[in-house]
Protein backbone atom coordinates (compact mmCIF):
# COMPACT_ATOMS: atom_id res chain seq x y z
CA UNK A 1 0.00 0.00 0.00
CA UNK A 2 1.36 3.15 -1.28
CA UNK A 3 1.55 6.27 1.25
CA UNK A 4 -0.76 7.95 -0.19
CA UNK A 5 -3.28 4.72 0.50
CA UNK A 6 -2.26 4.61 3.81
CA UNK A 7 -3.24 8.65 5.08
CA UNK A 8 -6.75 8.24 3.10
CA UNK A 9 -6.91 5.07 5.53
CA UNK A 10 -5.67 6.34 8.65
CA UNK A 11 -7.43 9.93 8.17
CA UNK A 12 -10.91 9.97 7.05
CA UNK A 13 -13.08 12.24 6.21
CA UNK A 14 -14.70 12.33 9.57
CA UNK A 15 -11.56 12.26 11.62
CA UNK A 16 -9.77 14.99 10.00
CA UNK A 17 -13.68 16.95 10.80
CA UNK A 18 -13.01 16.15 14.21
CA UNK A 19 -9.28 17.15 14.15
CA UNK A 20 -10.76 20.39 12.61
CA UNK A 21 -13.34 20.66 15.25
CA UNK A 22 -10.44 20.53 17.93
CA UNK A 23 -8.34 22.70 16.76
CA UNK A 24 -11.48 25.09 16.55
CA UNK A 25 -12.05 24.19 20.58
CA UNK A 26 -8.12 25.27 21.08
CA UNK A 27 -8.41 28.46 19.74
CA UNK A 28 -12.17 28.99 21.13
CA UNK A 29 -10.23 28.13 24.92
CA UNK A 30 -7.25 30.74 24.57
CA UNK A 31 -9.75 33.30 23.19
CA UNK A 32 -12.37 33.11 26.01
CA UNK A 33 -9.88 32.85 28.72
CA UNK A 34 -7.79 35.48 27.45
CA UNK A 35 -10.44 37.83 26.25
CA UNK A 36 -12.06 37.74 29.56
CA UNK A 37 -9.33 38.40 31.77
CA UNK A 38 -6.18 39.90 30.59
CA UNK A 39 -7.40 43.58 31.46
CA UNK A 40 -9.65 42.95 34.46
CA UNK A 41 -10.84 46.17 35.58
CA UNK A 42 -14.27 47.29 37.58
CA UNK A 43 -17.48 48.25 35.68
CA UNK A 44 -20.82 49.03 37.34
CA UNK A 45 -19.88 47.79 40.41
CA UNK A 46 -23.21 47.94 42.77
CA UNK A 47 -21.83 50.37 45.64
CA UNK A 48 -23.72 51.84 48.59
CA UNK A 49 -23.06 55.71 49.59
CA UNK A 50 -23.95 56.72 53.74
CA UNK A 51 -23.73 60.42 54.28
CA UNK A 52 -26.20 62.59 56.58
CA UNK A 53 -28.59 64.68 53.87
CA UNK A 54 -27.82 66.11 50.41
CA UNK A 55 -24.40 64.72 51.11
CA UNK A 56 -25.58 61.45 50.07
CA UNK A 57 -26.75 62.17 46.61
CA UNK A 58 -23.72 64.67 45.95
CA UNK A 59 -21.39 62.00 46.77
CA UNK A 60 -23.23 59.34 45.04
CA UNK A 61 -23.41 61.30 42.10
CA UNK A 62 -19.47 62.17 42.10
CA UNK A 63 -18.61 58.36 42.60
CA UNK A 64 -21.06 57.93 39.53
CA UNK A 65 -18.50 60.21 37.61
CA UNK A 66 -15.80 58.64 37.36
CA UNK A 67 -13.88 57.85 34.81
CA UNK A 68 -14.31 54.70 33.51
CA UNK A 69 -17.69 54.16 35.85
CA UNK A 70 -16.18 51.51 37.80
CA UNK A 71 -19.35 51.86 40.07
CA UNK A 72 -23.06 52.34 40.21
CA UNK A 73 -23.16 53.93 42.90
CA UNK A 74 -26.42 54.16 45.18
CA UNK A 75 -27.95 56.20 48.50
CA UNK A 76 -28.16 53.38 51.04
CA UNK A 77 -30.23 54.65 54.71
CA UNK A 78 -27.19 53.86 57.85
CA UNK A 79 -24.67 51.55 58.26
CA UNK A 80 -26.82 48.59 59.26
CA UNK A 81 -28.14 48.74 55.51
CA UNK A 82 -25.53 48.48 54.16
CA UNK A 83 -24.08 45.67 55.79
CA UNK A 84 -27.44 44.15 55.12
CA UNK A 85 -26.97 44.37 51.67
CA UNK A 86 -23.65 43.56 51.26
CA UNK A 87 -24.42 40.36 53.16
CA UNK A 88 -27.65 39.95 50.73
CA UNK A 89 -25.24 40.14 48.05
CA UNK A 90 -27.18 43.57 46.95
CA UNK A 91 -24.32 45.54 46.50
CA UNK A 92 -20.09 44.62 47.04
CA UNK A 93 -19.25 47.59 48.99
CA UNK A 94 -20.27 50.98 50.67
CA UNK A 95 -18.55 54.10 51.81
CA UNK A 96 -19.83 55.66 55.21
CA UNK A 97 -19.24 59.06 54.85
CA UNK A 98 -18.23 60.69 58.21
CA UNK A 99 -20.18 64.18 58.94
CA UNK A 100 -18.04 65.52 61.93
CA UNK A 101 -14.57 64.43 60.64
CA UNK A 102 -12.49 63.60 57.38
CA UNK A 103 -12.45 59.51 58.13
CA UNK A 104 -14.74 57.74 55.93
CA UNK A 105 -15.06 53.93 56.26
CA UNK A 106 -15.17 51.51 53.33
CA UNK A 107 -17.73 48.08 54.11
CA UNK A 108 -16.08 45.67 51.69
CA UNK A 109 -17.15 41.53 51.74
CA UNK A 110 -13.91 39.94 50.61
CA UNK A 111 -15.60 36.80 50.67
CA UNK A 112 -16.91 37.30 47.22
CA UNK A 113 -13.90 38.00 45.99
CA UNK A 114 -11.03 39.87 47.16
CA UNK A 115 -9.24 41.31 44.01
CA UNK A 116 -12.65 43.28 43.91
CA UNK A 117 -12.31 44.17 47.84
CA UNK A 118 -8.88 45.46 47.02
CA UNK A 119 -10.62 47.35 44.08
CA UNK A 120 -12.67 49.08 45.96
CA UNK A 121 -10.33 49.80 48.49
CA UNK A 122 -8.33 51.64 46.19
CA UNK A 123 -11.06 53.38 44.23
CA UNK A 124 -12.44 54.85 47.51
CA UNK A 125 -8.54 56.00 49.22
CA UNK A 126 -8.15 57.98 45.35
CA UNK A 127 -10.98 59.91 45.95
CA UNK A 128 -10.82 60.47 49.07
CA UNK A 129 -7.70 61.64 49.10
CA UNK A 130 -8.00 64.37 46.04
CA UNK A 131 -10.56 65.49 49.01
CA UNK A 132 -8.22 65.59 51.61
CA UNK A 133 -9.90 62.63 53.71
CA UNK A 134 -8.96 59.16 54.43
CA UNK A 135 -10.64 56.12 54.40
CA UNK A 136 -10.55 52.72 56.12
CA UNK A 137 -11.72 49.44 55.13
CA UNK A 138 -14.23 47.22 57.11
CA UNK A 139 -14.48 43.76 56.12
CA UNK A 140 -18.08 42.47 56.69
CA UNK A 141 -17.69 39.14 54.94
CA UNK A 142 -14.21 38.52 55.01
CA UNK A 143 -12.52 35.28 53.03
CA UNK A 144 -11.07 32.66 54.88
CA UNK A 145 -7.05 33.10 55.42
CA UNK A 146 -6.58 29.98 53.73
CA UNK A 147 -8.39 30.72 50.96
CA UNK A 148 -5.90 32.82 48.92
CA UNK A 149 -7.74 35.58 46.66
CA UNK A 150 -10.99 33.83 47.46
CA UNK A 151 -10.51 31.04 44.67
CA UNK A 152 -11.34 27.93 46.52
CA UNK A 153 -14.84 28.03 45.84
CA UNK A 154 -14.34 28.40 41.82
CA UNK A 155 -11.49 25.50 42.11
CA UNK A 156 -14.49 23.33 43.90
CA UNK A 157 -16.98 24.13 41.39
CA UNK A 158 -14.63 23.90 38.80
CA UNK A 159 -13.74 19.97 39.92
CA UNK A 160 -17.18 19.24 40.30
CA UNK A 161 -18.39 20.37 36.45
CA UNK A 162 -15.22 18.48 35.37
CA UNK A 163 -16.55 15.78 37.35
CA UNK A 164 -19.90 16.34 35.83
CA UNK A 165 -18.78 16.09 32.09
CA UNK A 166 -16.30 13.05 32.50
CA UNK A 167 -18.29 11.40 34.30
CA UNK A 168 -20.81 11.55 31.22
CA UNK A 169 -18.28 11.01 28.69
CA UNK A 170 -17.31 7.53 30.08
CA UNK A 171 -20.72 6.33 29.97
CA UNK A 172 -20.62 7.43 26.56
CA UNK A 173 -17.51 6.22 25.59
CA UNK A 174 -17.72 2.79 27.45
CA UNK A 175 -21.14 1.87 25.70
CA UNK A 176 -21.59 4.52 23.01
CA UNK A 177 -22.80 8.11 22.53
CA UNK A 178 -26.06 7.90 21.85
CA UNK A 179 -28.34 5.63 24.40
CA UNK A 180 -30.74 3.20 21.96
CA UNK A 181 -33.37 3.00 24.39
CA UNK A 182 -35.30 4.59 27.39
CA UNK A 183 -34.39 1.60 29.68
CA UNK A 184 -30.74 1.97 29.24
CA UNK A 185 -31.33 6.36 29.75
CA UNK A 186 -32.90 5.50 32.70
CA UNK A 187 -29.65 3.53 34.03
CA UNK A 188 -27.07 6.39 32.64
CA UNK A 189 -29.41 9.05 34.24
CA UNK A 190 -30.02 7.04 37.72
CA UNK A 191 -25.83 6.52 37.14
CA UNK A 192 -25.27 9.77 37.05
CA UNK A 193 -27.63 10.90 39.62
CA UNK A 194 -25.43 8.69 42.08
CA UNK A 195 -22.15 10.14 41.04
CA UNK A 196 -23.33 13.28 41.59
CA UNK A 197 -24.10 12.65 44.70
CA UNK A 198 -20.84 10.88 45.71
CA UNK A 199 -18.71 13.90 43.69
CA UNK A 200 -20.87 16.41 45.77
CA UNK A 201 -19.88 15.05 48.98
CA UNK A 202 -16.49 14.21 48.18
CA UNK A 203 -16.09 17.71 46.99
CA UNK A 204 -17.64 19.38 50.48
CA UNK A 205 -15.12 17.26 52.78
CA UNK A 206 -12.09 17.87 50.87
CA UNK A 207 -13.27 21.54 50.79
CA UNK A 208 -13.64 21.86 54.19
CA UNK A 209 -12.72 19.27 57.00
CA UNK A 210 -9.75 17.83 54.89
CA UNK A 211 -7.95 21.22 53.65
CA UNK A 212 -9.80 23.85 55.96
CA UNK A 213 -9.90 25.71 52.69
CA UNK A 214 -13.55 27.09 52.82
CA UNK A 215 -16.33 27.36 55.79
CA UNK A 216 -19.35 27.20 55.29
CA UNK A 217 -22.07 24.58 55.72
CA UNK A 218 -21.26 20.82 54.45
CA UNK A 219 -24.61 20.43 53.94
CA UNK A 220 -24.91 23.10 51.87
CA UNK A 221 -21.79 22.63 50.04
CA UNK A 222 -22.86 18.71 49.75
CA UNK A 223 -26.17 19.49 48.51
CA UNK A 224 -24.83 22.27 45.75
CA UNK A 225 -22.07 20.36 44.38
CA UNK A 226 -24.80 17.41 44.15
CA UNK A 227 -26.35 19.56 41.55
CA UNK A 228 -23.64 21.12 39.86
CA UNK A 229 -22.31 17.53 38.92
CA UNK A 230 -26.02 16.77 37.75
CA UNK A 231 -26.24 19.20 35.77
CA UNK A 232 -23.13 19.26 33.50
CA UNK A 233 -23.38 15.73 33.20
CA UNK A 234 -27.19 15.48 32.45
CA UNK A 235 -26.48 18.66 29.65
CA UNK A 236 -23.51 16.30 28.21
CA UNK A 237 -25.55 13.37 28.21
CA UNK A 238 -27.86 15.54 26.30
CA UNK A 239 -25.84 16.68 24.01
CA UNK A 240 -24.69 13.46 23.25
CA UNK A 241 -28.00 12.11 22.74
CA UNK A 242 -28.48 14.90 19.89
CA UNK A 243 -24.86 14.73 17.99
CA UNK A 244 -22.73 11.71 19.29
CA UNK A 245 -19.52 12.21 20.33
CA UNK A 246 -19.26 15.95 19.03
CA UNK A 247 -21.53 16.28 22.20
CA UNK A 248 -18.32 16.01 24.63
CA UNK A 249 -16.84 18.33 22.20
CA UNK A 250 -19.95 21.31 23.01
CA UNK A 251 -19.90 19.93 26.35
CA UNK A 252 -15.98 21.45 27.13
CA UNK A 253 -17.26 24.61 24.84
CA UNK A 254 -20.18 25.29 26.78
CA UNK A 255 -18.63 24.66 30.66
CA UNK A 256 -15.13 24.96 30.23
CA UNK A 257 -14.44 27.85 27.00
CA UNK A 258 -17.59 29.61 27.97
CA UNK A 259 -18.59 28.46 31.73
CA UNK A 260 -14.77 28.97 33.35
CA UNK A 261 -13.96 32.21 32.35
CA UNK A 262 -17.21 33.82 33.06
CA UNK A 263 -17.58 32.20 36.49
CA UNK A 264 -16.15 35.28 38.48
CA UNK A 265 -13.62 32.77 40.11
CA UNK A 266 -10.23 34.54 39.07
CA UNK A 267 -11.94 38.05 38.85
CA UNK A 268 -15.73 38.82 40.03
CA UNK A 269 -18.10 39.42 37.84
CA UNK A 270 -18.13 43.25 37.88
CA UNK A 271 -14.09 42.92 36.23
CA UNK A 272 -15.46 41.18 33.57
CA UNK A 273 -15.52 42.26 29.74
CA UNK A 274 -19.61 42.57 29.38
CA UNK A 275 -20.33 39.19 27.24
CA UNK A 276 -18.44 37.12 29.62
CA UNK A 277 -20.19 39.42 32.39
CA UNK A 278 -23.78 38.59 31.14
CA UNK A 279 -23.51 34.63 30.19
CA UNK A 280 -21.49 34.55 33.89
CA UNK A 281 -24.62 33.70 35.81
CA UNK A 282 -26.50 32.04 33.15
CA UNK A 283 -23.97 28.70 32.85
CA UNK A 284 -23.40 26.20 35.54
CA UNK A 285 -19.62 27.45 36.29
CA UNK A 286 -20.93 30.88 37.18
CA UNK A 287 -23.79 29.77 39.41
CA UNK A 288 -22.27 27.23 40.87
CA UNK A 289 -19.15 29.50 41.99
CA UNK A 290 -21.79 32.33 43.10
CA UNK A 291 -23.84 29.96 44.78
CA UNK A 292 -20.66 28.40 47.22
CA UNK A 293 -19.62 31.76 47.91
CA UNK A 294 -22.73 32.54 49.19
CA UNK A 295 -22.94 29.50 51.33
CA UNK A 296 -19.17 29.53 52.52
CA UNK A 297 -19.35 33.82 53.29
CA UNK A 298 -23.03 35.32 53.14
CA UNK A 299 -25.58 32.90 55.48
CA UNK A 300 -26.32 31.19 52.34
CA UNK A 301 -27.61 34.50 51.46
CA UNK A 302 -29.15 35.52 47.42
CA UNK A 303 -28.75 31.31 45.89
CA UNK A 304 -32.16 31.09 44.60
CA UNK A 305 -31.13 32.25 41.05
CA UNK A 306 -28.56 30.29 40.84
CA UNK A 307 -29.63 27.32 42.38
CA UNK A 308 -33.20 27.75 39.49
CA UNK A 309 -29.99 27.90 37.23
CA UNK A 310 -28.55 24.83 38.13
CA UNK A 311 -32.09 23.08 38.38
CA UNK A 312 -32.75 24.41 34.57
CA UNK A 313 -29.77 22.84 33.67
CA UNK A 314 -30.24 19.52 35.02
CA UNK A 315 -34.06 19.45 34.05
CA UNK A 316 -33.28 20.45 30.60
CA UNK A 317 -30.54 17.69 30.21
CA UNK A 318 -32.75 14.82 31.82
CA UNK A 319 -35.82 16.00 29.36
CA UNK A 320 -33.40 15.74 26.45
CA UNK A 321 -31.90 12.40 26.96
CA UNK A 322 -34.96 10.78 27.65
CA UNK A 323 -36.99 12.30 24.57
CA UNK A 324 -33.99 11.53 21.81
CA UNK A 325 -33.98 7.91 23.88
CA UNK A 326 -37.59 7.30 23.53
CA UNK A 327 -37.67 8.59 19.72
CA UNK A 328 -34.49 6.84 18.65
CA UNK A 329 -36.37 3.49 20.05
CA UNK A 330 -39.47 4.28 18.37
CA UNK A 331 -38.09 4.38 15.41
CA UNK A 332 -36.77 0.89 15.40
CA UNK A 333 -39.56 -1.37 16.59
CA UNK A 334 -38.76 -4.80 17.19
CA UNK A 335 -34.84 -4.14 15.51
CA UNK A 336 -31.73 -4.68 16.95
CA UNK A 337 -30.31 -1.31 17.57
CA UNK A 338 -27.96 -0.25 14.83
CA UNK A 339 -23.95 0.45 15.65
CA UNK A 340 -23.19 3.58 16.87
CA UNK A 341 -22.04 5.15 14.02
CA UNK A 342 -20.38 8.32 16.03
CA UNK A 343 -18.58 5.88 18.10
CA UNK A 344 -17.54 2.97 15.91
CA UNK A 345 -18.79 0.38 19.20
CA UNK A 346 -20.30 -2.85 18.99
CA UNK A 347 -23.96 -3.56 18.18
CA UNK A 348 -25.94 -3.50 21.60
Amino acid sequence: MSFTDELKSAVTPRAALLVIGVLALQLLFIASYVGALHDPKPKDVPFGVVAPGPAAKETADKLAKLPGDPLDPRVVEDEAAARHQIMNRDIDGALLVDPKGTDDTLLVGSGGGTVLATALEKIATRVDGAEKRTVKAVDVAPASPRDFDGLSSFYLVVGWCVGGYLCASILAISAGARATNRQRALIRTGVMALYSIAGGLGGALIIGPVLDALPGSIMGLWGLGSLVVFSVGMITLALQSLTGIVGIGLAVLLVVIAGNPSAGGAFPLPMLPPFWKAIGPWLPPGAGTWAARSIAYFKGNAITGPMLVLAAWAVLGTVITLVMSALRGDRQPGQRPAMEEDTGSHRR
